[in-house]
């Protein structure tokens, strides 16, 4: 596990103490100017990079100074090198802060790649993209590997046809009429809010609104708001299986983004300080986590066949799906 990875798994945890951690010191206020003008690169780049920024909920200041002194790509990436240098530069002693020091490092590395990347001034791998933008590398596999697992599944499913034709054919008995997709979502994320508070306690305050969209190349999404609110939409335009209820409630709510964020929020900006939390460069380190823990939460919150049952139990009936066919 790498250093950001533990300081974002850290803000999961109640039983942190923020005591005595942050203080106005000659170091704290050097974070403190890095950390503001790492979001000023962020929502520069965003300017150049319209994907870039998926949510920022800090100060409007910072907004406006970057739309009437914008930057050109070549400014973003000198002062993104600067900040990195004066990170170098400092030694911090107290952990916490170290992994602060680390994550805005990575983030700032990160963000330099993408620039130029946007730039064009150097083409790269896939392998390069993900080390550079988000801290790590996927694994290699072979066509070959995934062989006898095409056998298998064109075995299990009737008919001659080709194997995807099969498959669809199969999945297609498990969408989700579209009359019935409000109330199967609503049952869904509330198991998954429940489950989750077994393992965190969530914010009194936290609340979400859900809309159905369409013209979307997602499935869902969750767009964090600040104060512990996020706008999560489901795209209706798309055939929604009734496994994704669960996968979209856990994933985009409860203990995924809409929870983490809320979280990062309270524990990192509100008691700590942090602002550079306030602002997601949507390709960067940050989002390997977010998405990564986002997923894991489905597993938490349903291991092993709960999940499963809990469909064919509730969701199954109020969708109109013959629970017998899973």
């Amino acid at each position: 596990m790498n250093k950001t990875t533990l300081l974002l798994l850290l803000t999961i945890c109640s039983a942190i103490s923020f005591k005595h951690v942050y203080a106005s010191t000659p170091l704290a206020d050097n974070y403190k100017a890095i950390s503001e003008s790492y979001i000023k690169l962020v929502l520069s780049l965003g300017e150049h990079d319209k994907n870039y920024v998926d949510a920022y909920y800090g100060d409007k200041k910072f907004q406006n100074d970057v739309k009437q002194n914008p930057l050109t790509l070549k400014q973003i990436i000198g002062q993104s090198n600067n900040l990195i240098q004066t990170l170098r530069s400092l030694k911090p002693h107290k952990e916490l802060i170290k992994l602060r020091h680390s994550y805005l490092q990575i983030q700032l590395s990160s963000l330099t790649a993408r620039a130029s990347m946007i730039s064009g001034a150097k083409k790269l791998s896939f392998d390069e993209q993900s080390r550079l933008l988000y801290d790590t590398e996927a694994p290699h596999f072979k066509f070959s590997e995934f062989d006898k697992t095409l056998k298998n599944f064109n075995q299990l499913l009737p008919g001659s046809e080709s194997l995807s034709v099969k498959a669809n054919r199969f999945k297609d008995q498990f969408i989700i009429p579209k009359d019935k997709l409000s109330l199967v979502f609503d049952i869904a994320i509330k198991e998954c809010r429940n489950r989750t508070q077994v393992f965190i306690e969530l914010l009194p305050n936290e609340n979400f609104t859900l809309e159905y969209v369409k013209d979307k190349p997602w499935s869902g999404y969750n767009w964090y708001k600040g104060n512990a609110f996020s706008l999560i939409q489901i795209n209706e335009e798309l055939p929604i299986y009734i496994s994704r209820a669960i996968d979209l409630g856990c994933h985009e709510g409860y203990p995924g983004h809409h929870t983490y964020n809320a979280l990062l929020e309270a524990n990192l900006v509100k008691k700590l300080g942090w602002k550079e939390f306030t602002v997601y460069p949507l390709f960067s380190p940050q989002s390997l986590i977010a998405e990564g823990s986002a997923n894991y939460g489905i597993e938490l919150a349903f291991p092993g066949d709960e999940k499963i049952e809990f469909e064919k139990a509730k969701l199954f009936p109020i969708a109109g799906i013959n629970p017998n066919l899973a």
